[in-house]
């Protein structure tokens, strides 16, 4: 993937490990909200690759993860934007890359887990019911151990952690 300038001078570029800190100081403030789950540093240095960078003059302003699921679907997880550039586009663009990533990929649909609903709704994603995957798919995916595969078929286990959360897929 290429880098992005934007008229505000914030550029998206894939990460490198040395950004994992940083993405971890921009997710802990949410933790302590309760708004998203914690992740251990060594978890998001072991995604590096998964992850696309917002960065202003070397300042870590925002990040995006697109983790692939299945053969044609992946989520984009762990989207934070410093509250200081909150609204500027920052998001926009870092989901404009991790779906472009994913195109690159043979990728044909992109979930989220969202408490931003209107956000992603702008971005042409909608809320999903109960089964999107057919039987013999979900019968693979169940097998997963990833906390996100398990929020995608909204197993109970998950539940008690994604209350007031919403589902929710796109097609590309």
């Amino acid at each position: 993937m290429t880098e992005t300038a934007t008229a505000l001078d914030f550029r998206v570029r894939p990460a490198r490990a040395s950004d994992m800190v940083h993405v971890h100081r921009l997710l802990e403030p949410l933790v302590q909200q309760r708004i998203l789950l914690g992740k251990d540093l060594v978890v998001l240095y072991e995604a590096t690759q998964e992850f696309l960078i917002a960065e202003v003059d070397g300042r870590v302003i925002g990040c995006g993860a697109l983790h692939v699921m299945w053969e044609d679907l992946g989520e984009i997880r762990t989207l934070l934007v410093d509250p200081e550039w909150l609204h500027r586009g920052v998001g926009r663009a870092i989901v404009e890359g991790l779906e472009v990533r994913a195109r690159e990929l043979g990728l044909t649909r992109l979930f989220c887990l969202t408490f931003e609903v209107d956000f992603f709704t702008r971005r042409g994603f909608s809320e999903i019911g109960e089964q999107v995957v057919d039987q013999d798919v979900y019968a693979q995916l169940v097998r997963s151990r990833d906390e996100g595969v398990a929020e995608f078929l909204d197993l109970a286990h998950v539940k008690p952690n994604t209350l007031g959360n919403t589902r929710m897929l796109k097609l590309l």
